[in-house]
């Protein structure tokens, strides 16, 4: 049994595979198409995953989607009868929706094949339950409590319930136009960080403020009984006015979504370039604080529903890894689990799952433990990228050499990283989701408090408060970070010990926190060993942790990632079994 799922027409288009139940490939689109989260149709995606498989397009028995144009008309209807929006607004989401309306007549021509050859039949799953299911379903947990908490999609813009075996019973939702994210979003513009994605800065920010700005922010919005919210709309644009959204075979972008009665109540909104202030910074910090105020309000309420001790948290909102790290102390959940492409990326394995379980009746027999799911290239393949680019290597002044022992390789790299170099790690399959988790990493020395200013200088050129992370051997996590739990897609926030601080001033935020990612040998023993090998040298088993790119979607590739460290001064590339090294001068 072969399915296909897709997230199409949305911002990290992305594809998987699922052969009888397991998961055999996902990737996003950006990665083959080198435009950060890529919106469209995954056609190289797709063509990725069918690869891996080793399948073509007519052995695919079931195509999921996770939209479903269908889904909520009536209260769609009622919306548009009662708040009458504009009609640009009506065409923009008309237009997008239909594009997935046919989608064996799209693949036909990117494939460029009869759409009767196509023989799999096309599901639709509503974009929240397709969220649900690509945390639940590839859980460890045989019941859960389920959260969705986003945008909007398929106007809906948070849903729970509770999943128990192969099924998941949705108890209730927020519409359109109230929404968590897009409040958080409202707040991110008028901070002047108005690209597509980058409510992560601000969380960034946050901590160097105060949340001075609550009182104006509860205006905003405004929690609810049964763990409901609403927005304070006279604020906001999307409801009436439409806000312009681009989709189309590129980078996203989504138009203004705050009103200037937001600019009256919090004063002027900063230009993208303007320095950041002491205001800002407090903006930032109440804007995370109500967030979360919002976010408990809701989980508090899903607890006393299902009384589980079990979450899936998923949707574009489950990334704020500050708020999912006090999940625990604010709230009576004791088990997490948020898989590794938690936003719109993961809606691919959720409508492929849903489709599996919910729509076929099958038995649950896989968990997501790691998220090495994407391509990998063997060392006759790296060594064939090195050939063609042999005479810019020698102009460079690299050595290439090949190291075929991993404890030799391993221990090698740890020592340049003790020496304060700046690494590129190219291993194995690519990370699915947007977090680079030890195959596509650049990588560095935790203790050196000047490591933030090194890796900026010599490659990644970006804000000074955005802070990076820390890849911890799994059994020290307790001694090093208060807490001592399983983080393997660096999705949560926790404290470092305050007497550990010290020792790692490069992956401890200015409140003394860290994003962490554990690692394990069973899930990646390579990363392991070269943490360990680190440990053996400096006494501390982490190392800092940073996505392999260049203001760019992470490297795919053995050629884009020898492309970004011949364009940067990274002092080491390790790809696969070989080692770079640029000879200092």
């Amino acid at each position: 049994m072969i399915i296909l799922g897709l997230n199409a027409y949305h911002g990290d288009s992305s594809a998987c595979l699922v052969v009888d139940g397991k998961l055999v490939a996902s990737v996003e689109e950006e990665r083959f198409r080198r435009i950060k989260h890529w919106a469209g149709f995954p056609t190289e995606a797709i063509k990725y995953c069918l690869k891996e498989g080793g399948i073509s397009l007519d052995q695919v028995a079931h195509i999921a989607i996770n939209r479903n144009p269908r889904a909520n008309l009536l209260k769609k209807a009622l919306f548009v009868f009662s708040r009458r929006p504009s009609l640009t607004a009506l065409k923009d989401r008309l237009t997008n929706a239909g594009k997935i309306q046919d989608i064996k007549e799209v693949l036909s021509k990117e494939f460029g094949i009869n759409r009767t050859e196509i023989k799999a039949i096309i599901h639709n799953v509503e974009h929240h339950r397709a969220h649900m299911g690509s945390s639940f379903f590839v859980s460890p947990f045989e019941s859960a409590a389920v959260v969705s908490v986003d945008g909007f999609g398929d106007f809906v813009s948070t849903m729970w319930g509770e999943g128990k075996g192969s099924n998941i019973t949705v108890q209730d939702q927020v519409n359109f136009p109230h929404s968590l994210g897009l409040f958080y979003l409202a707040i991110t513009q008028y901070l002047g960080f108005t690209n597509y994605g980058d409510e992560y800065k601000v969380m960034g920010l946050a901590p160097y403020g105060k949340p001075t700005e609550m009182e104006k922010l509860r205006k905003v919005v405004r929690l609810k009984s049964k763990g409901k919210f609403e927005l304070a709309l006279d604020y906001f644009l999307h409801h009436s006015e439409g806000v312009s959204m681009v989709w189309d075979n590129g980078e996203p972008s989504i138009g203004k979504v705050y009103s200037e009665k937001l600019v009256e109540l919090l004063g002027p909104a900063r230009t993208k370039d303007a320095p950041i202030t002491e205001y800002h910074k407090n903006i930032a910090s109440s804007l995370q604080e109500m967030y979360e105020e919002v976010f408990f309000h809701l989980l508090k309420y899903v607890y006393s529903q299902t009384k589980n001790p079990n979450l899936c948290l998923s949707g574009g909102c489950a990334m704020n890894s500050v708020a999912n790290g006090r999940i625990f102390n604010r709230s009576s959940f004791k088990d997490v689990y948020i898989q590794s492409a938690a936003g719109d990326g993961g809606g691919a394995i959720g409508a492929a799952y849903w489709v599996w379980n919910e729509v076929l009746g099958n038995t649950r027999c896989f968990t997501m433990d790691h998220a090495y799911w994407g391509p990998g290239f063997s060392d006759a393949e790296i060594s064939s990228v090195l050939q063609v680019l042999s005479l810019e290597l020698e102009r460079q002044q690299c050595t290439v050499e090949k190291i075929e022992d991993e404890a030799a390789l391993c221990r090698r790299t740890a020592e340049r990283v003790a020496e304060g170099k700046v690494i590129g790690w190219f291993q194995g399959r690519m990370e699915w989701g947007p977090r680079a988790l030890g195959n596509r990493s650049i990588i560095g020395d935790p203790r050196r408090a000047d490591m933030k200013d090194i890796l900026n200088l010599k490659i990644k050129r970006r804000e000074s408060f955005r802070p990076f992370a820390p890849s911890i051997i799994r059994e020290a996590v307790g001694e090093w970070f208060e807490t001592d739990y399983d983080v393997p897609f660096m999705l949560q926030v926790f404290q470092v010990r305050e007497e550990k601080r010290k020792e790692i001033p490069a992956v401890t935020h200015v409140n003394g926190s860290g994003r962490l990612q554990t690692v394990t040998e069973s899930q990646n023993r390579r990363y392991y060993q070269l943490i360990k090998a680190f440990e053996k040298i400096a006494k501390v088993p982490i190392i800092l942790n940073t996505s392999f790119n260049e203001n760019e979607p992470v490297v795919c590739t053995p050629q884009e990632a020898l492309d970004c460290f011949l364009r940067t001064k990274m002092d080491v590339l390790v790809m696969g079994n070989w080692f770079l090294e640029r000879q200092v001068k």
